[in-house]
């Protein structure tokens, strides 16, 4: 048995459904305090043992304070759920972006191997450019359109290129508790006007990330390693997803001034600097075919994180 052999065996023992067995993982969650590492750190915390570093504790833009904090941690998983991901900076940032996105990951995955442990790394759907109409697999071809994109493709490579046990999960427009969203902000405004707008042409999967935290868990314990794309099923507009929250809240009785999201066009939003892709639908089917499990539509999601969280607000 080599030596990677070894790992991916020690791995499926530890994450073998096993009480015991269970509560003896060791997990390091980089990004500990963002929307994703927040739901995971919590979730994961009533079975394992957890290690969290928020931004002020590990900044992937100081190698050194990576390699001195991490080199001394013990950990059986790392994931990494930190990233540079303002589109609009990292267009104008290059080596910044590529630094904390690409060269930082590299490092954790480097750590991590030399621990014999495995890594988990977070990317996003926007490696592909977004011409395509129906929902990208993990097989289809990236092509980046901005900074941001290639700088997270980049990342997903030089993790990968350190051990092929790890684990690049690639997601797309994150919603949950723990850090205001698009969601949220939708929320926000409807409250306060009358006349409440999204863009209508661009086309994606909204992701739960306590949903996220559980298609995880049962995808390391199905050994997952290489690419695996993970959202909620089914596709839509930002101008979609804003007019079916506002519906849920007009069914819970949330009040709100706005009755109807108006639509703009990516053409219209002049702030933006980057160019993004206009379809990134993820394809789960490979996460389905792996764990047996298809993730619930991103309809019920929704209307279960506004029901369970933003009702009480």
């Amino acid at each position: 048995m080599n030596e990677r052999d070894g790992t991916s065996y020690r791995l499926s023992i530890i994450w073998a459904r096993d009480e015991a067995l269970l509560q003896k993982m060791k997990i390091a969650i980089i990004g500990a305090a963002g929307r994703l590492g927040a739901a995971l750190t919590r979730e994961y915390g009533r079975d394992f043992e957890i290690a969290g570093f928020d931004r002020s504790q590990l900044d992937l833009g100081r190698l050194d304070r990576i390699r001195s904090l991490l080199s001394e941690a013990e950990f059986d998983l790392l994931i990494n759920c930190a990233a540079l991901t303002n589109v609009d900076y990292c267009e104008s940032h290059r080596e910044e972006a590529f630094l904390v996105n690409a060269e930082a990951p590299h490092l954790l995955a480097e750590i991590a191997n030399g621990k014999s442990a495995k890594l988990v790394h977070f990317s996003t759907d926007y490696v592909f450019d977004g011409k395509q109409q129906v929902p990208y697999s993990e097989e289809d071809k990236p092509a980046a359109l901005g900074i941001y994109g290639e700088s997270k493709l980049e990342g997903e490579r030089r993790v990968r290129e350190v051990s092929s046990h790890n684990l690049v999960v690639r997601l797309s427009w994150v919603f949950g508790p723990d850090k205001p969203s698009f969601i949220d902000q939708i929320m926000q405004r409807a409250r306060e006007n009358d006349a409440v707008v999204a863009v209508a042409d661009k086309f994606s999967s909204p992701t739960y990330a306590i949903d996220v935290a559980n298609w995880l868990r049962l995808a390391i314990d199905k050994s997952a390693n290489g690419i695996l794309h993970l959202a909620n099923r089914g596709g839509c507009s930002w101008q979609e997803w804003a007019q079916y929250a506002i519906d849920v809240c007009r069914r819970l009785g949330i009040p709100l001034k706005a009755e109807r999201i108006g639509a703009v066009s990516l053409a219209d939003m002049k702030n933006f600097l980057a160019q993004r892709p206009v379809y990134t639908v993820l394809s789960t089917e490979k996460f389905a075919a792996l764990t047996g499990v298809q993730p619930r539509h991103w309809r019920e999601a929704v209307a279960e994180y506004i029901s369970v969280h933003l009702s009480r607000k």
